[in-house]
């Protein structure tokens, strides 16, 4: 299929723009391309239009008739990043053939045509943000309760992790990912300490994919537990999702996730599966098992065979398939917009939408598994149905809380790397439609999952906001790109999808742009400063504050907010270098000083 069969009128003059942000009307030239929505006027300070198709929710036609004929019409899109733009052309010929056009292009859903394969950077790449964030490396930092963040922490020591179930290659630290071409089998050779410290070890098990479909290639398991165990324990679990690490906590508890066991008549253990679990017990006497589905929707672990596992259900809502998260963020958008309903009426819609219920279930089941872990030194395996959805909130919002090596801009991108992406999340699945897509055209697949887990962040940013290193703009950034983007670091279901479309060769990663310097100083907080200890937040309901910088931004003018960021952001820059002259204006009254005494004692012996 060519770009062009489907794009029926490429060029069209005299097509006025209406958007919500600014309510002004701009007349200009509209261009269709393969992947982009062009609009220009062609003249200097005038609102342009430049749209990826792939941002494209919904289009929506308003014909103009004048005597029961179509005189042309309006063409409302509707946009994953929440914008609503309207296309207002004045001839029914154009007004089909564009419409006809951007419904096609939008709906392309062949992943070898989306733009990230042909999008080629204008810049030289500083970092590849595909080798910055390796398996190996990542969970030899975790294990080793040093700093993660891939290329962030080049060296690392003392690592408890051996390369197979038998041997370890002795070393006492690893090189920088970029360093002298270090690639992937060397960071599988190097990454060890001694025999008698190896707790895990790098497992090849699902090489091709065969045991888990949505795991990736290289795994963490416990040393003691062979392959032929780790492919039992997938035969147990839904989806072939067996316990596996996430993280491990400065006092040595481990945080472990997985989907929860099948449904099979005639089998109710699986001894590797019960063997997996009581190694990470160690020598704590009871481990907990967070069930984040619901009670009575999931099928969890028995007593009988799991005895030294308390089993704790922490739903996040009423959830029974991903696509009522979606159900829940279309109805609080879609609230957003109305801004002709009365106060009553929005709260009231607010409420219903069920959205802030998420977001405070989300956060309060994090908390109770930070508590277990950090509180109590317990393990903690937390599962939820095919533990791709709530399971993935709970395991990364449990680190952002634990560990603050994942509030900087760093440890954020290795925590999406490792919880979400490497961790199988079905980004393309679930973003393939957003919340203005009418429900009855969504497919069961779609969801707003990782929405949720950035809303969640924002909560705890607005609690701590000087804990994180990062600004909300770069959540903003980060939910934009999980739906469209010019960059593959988000496409696809799986790893094994990435892996066959060759995207870590074929098309260049988010965090390569995002950790340039000049992009990264535009998303740092300008009130950090670091904070090694735990925060805790408040889950009451009276915490939790509606995200208008996201939701409303194209309903209410952020210029104000921007503003006061940029002012904060001056002042704190001015403090600091006031700060600077102010200690060397110390250091030199101090050399000053010294100097004086030195010439009285002269005179004096003198």
């Amino acid at each position: 299929m060519e770009f062009a069969d489907l794009i029926k009128t490429p060029k069209l003059d005299g097509v006025f723009l209406h958007a919500n942000a600014a309510n002004a009307t701009v007349e200009g030239t509209l261009c269709i391309t393969g992947h982009h929505l062009l609009l220009s006027a062609r003249q200097e300070n005038t609102q342009e239009l430049w749209l990826l198709h792939k941002n494209i929710d919904c289009v929506e036609k308003k014909p103009s008739m004048g005597q029961n004929i179509v005189m042309g019409g309006i063409i409302t899109l509707k946009c994953k990043d929440l914008r609503i733009i309207s296309l207002e052309i004045k001839y029914a010929k154009d007004f089909f053939n564009v419409a006809a056009s951007l419904e096609a292009l939008s709906a392309i859903q062949n992943a070898e045509l989306d733009y990230p394969f042909f999008y080629r950077p204008m810049y030289s790449i500083l970092e590849d943000g595909f080798t910055m964030f390796r398996p190996e490396l990542e969970f030899a930092q975790l294990i080793s309760g040093m700093s993660m963040g891939g290329a962030s922490s080049p060296n690392v020591a003392n690592i408890s992790i051996c390369t197979s179930s038998t041997s370890a290659v002795g070393s006492s630290s690893i090189p920088h990912p970029l360093q002298n071409g270090f690639g992937l089998d060397a960071a599988a050779a190097l990454v060890g300490s001694s025999v008698s410290a190896c707790e895990w070890r790098i497992s090849h098990v699902n090489k091709d994919f065969g045991v888990c479909a949505t795991y990736g290639a290289t795994l963490i398991v416990p040393k003691a537990i062979s392959d032929e165990q780790i492919a039992l324990s997938a035969a147990f679990r839904d989806g072939g999702r067996f316990p596996l690490l996430s993280y491990r906590h400065e006092n040595g508890a481990t945080l472990m996730r997985s989907a929860q066991p099948l449904s099979i008549q005639g089998i109710k253990r699986c001894r590797a599966d019960e063997a997996i679990l009581n190694l990470v017990l160690g020598r704590s006497k009871k481990g907990f098992i967070v069930d984040t589905w619901g009670k009575g929707k999931s099928n969890t672990e028995t007593d009988l065979h799991y005895s030294q596992w308390k089993k704790v259900n922490r739903a996040i809502g009423n959830v029974s398939y991903p696509a009522s998260i979606l159900d829940s963020f279309a109805k609080l958008i879609e609230a957003c917009n109305d801004i002709g309903c009365s106060t009553d009426k929005w709260l009231s819609r607010l409420e219903n939408s069920g959205w802030l219920s998420l977001v405070l279930n989300s956060l309060n089941a994090s908390c109770v598994v930070a508590q277990c872990l950090d509180q109590e030194g317990s393990p903690v395996l937390v599962h939820g149905a095919k533990g791709l959805d709530s399971t993935l909130i709970v395991t990364s919002l449990v680190q952002i809380i634990l560990n603050p090596d994942c509030r900087t801009v760093r440890g954020l991108q290795a925590l999406i790397e490792r919880e979400w992406i490497q961790a199988g999340h079905p980004f393309a699945s679930r973003h393939r439609y957003s919340c203005y897509t009418p429900h009855q055209m969504r497919n069961k697949n779609s969801g707003a999952t990782f929405v949720l887990f950035l809303d969640c962040i924002y909560q705890l940013y607005t609690q701590f906001p000087c804990s994180f290193e990062f600004s909300t703009q770069l959540l903003i950034l980060l939910f934009e790109h999980s739906y469209f983007s010019q960059y593959g670091t988000f496409m696809c279901d799986s790893e094994r999808e990435r892996h066959e479309l060759q995207v870590h060769t074929r098309t260049t990663s988010l965090w390569s742009y995002l950790n340039r310097p000049d992009v990264l100083q535009t998303l740092l907080n300008p009130l950090y400063e670091p904070n090694s200890s735990v925060i805790w937040p408040s889950v009451a309901p009276i915490s939790l504050e509606l995200w208008s910088e996201l939701y409303l931004r194209w309903v209410i003018d952020q210029r104000n907010l921007a503003t006061t960021m940029a002012q904060i952001h001056e002042l704190v820059t001015r403090e600091k270098e006031l700060r600077s002259q102010a200690f060397k204006l110390r250091k030199q009254a101090v050399e000053l000083s010294l100097e004086v005494g030195a010439h009285v004692n002269d005179v004096d012996n003198a």
